[in-house]
């Protein structure tokens, strides 16, 4: 079945170019001009992935994200032209898996689109071909069946990125993480430098996992992450 890809961008000009090269790798393309015809293209066509411009008329970008995250769980790539830190940060913290400043490269698009497809398949094969397996540190149960977290039984919904994190630090307690291996494992790409999307991702975790954020999950100056037994 051929990948469905969402481009919702307000500029005509960016739709047709990311579209072209899309479609050279044989993916199914739809289009958005705005907010609303962004979220109603989710719901009518839903797509494997989305790539989300965050100005957009209607509903912001933003605002439309919030929206995708209540009903699904697909990677999104946000190609906006707000590149301070902080925009990237909020934009990673309310449920993008991925930042692209404009002016972008489309091959680093391409690129960037064959990797969360990559990690986010990969996660559900591996999830439909093992047996279920449940790894549990103190409170926490991690069903890598269901790609759900337990606490005291009750779920945690988790991002793909989120689940192999906690499926790394699960699978081995007590053992130091460098900010490498923890990228190379939850994004399936060889590292970079990437230290604001592992210092959000792992905030964003914490948050998730209680209101203490060294409960589970501590930070090694100048050696990385380790999750206690």
């Amino acid at each position: 079945m051929a990948v469905r890809v969402l481009v919702a961008d307000d500029e005509k000009e960016i739709r047709n170019l990311l579209r072209l090269y899309l479609e050279n790798e044989s993916y199914v393309v739809y289009e958005a001009g705005d907010g609303p015809s962004t979220i109603e293209a989710v719901r009518e066509n839903k797509p494997d992935i989305c790539l989300l411009d965050i100005m957009m008329p209607g509903i912001d970008g933003l605002q439309v994200m919030k929206m995708i995250r209540r009903e699904s769980n697909i990677p999104i790539i946000i190609i906006s032209a707000r590149t301070a830190d902080a925009e990237r940060i909020l934009g990673l913290n309310l449920g993008a898996d991925d930042y692209i400043p404009k002016p972008f490269n489309p091959l680093e698009v391409v690129a960037r689109v064959k990797s969360q497809l990559r990690r986010y398949c990969d996660l559900g094969s591996a999830v439909s071909v093992s047996s279920r397996e449940e790894l549990k540190v103190r409170d926490l149960v991690l069903d890598t069946e269901s790609c759900v977290l337990y606490k005291d039984g009750e779920a945690i919904e988790l991002t793909p990125v989120e689940f192999k994190m906690m499926e790394l630090f699960m699978r081995s307690p007590g053992k130091v993480f460098t900010k490498q291996q923890i990228y190379e494992y939850a994004w399936g790409d060889d590292f970079i430098v990437a230290d604001n999307n592992i210092m959000v991702s792992i905030s964003k975790l914490r948050t998730k996992l209680d209101e203490d954020p060294s409960k589970y999950i501590r930070t090694l100056r100048g050696l990385g992450y380790r999750m206690d037994k």
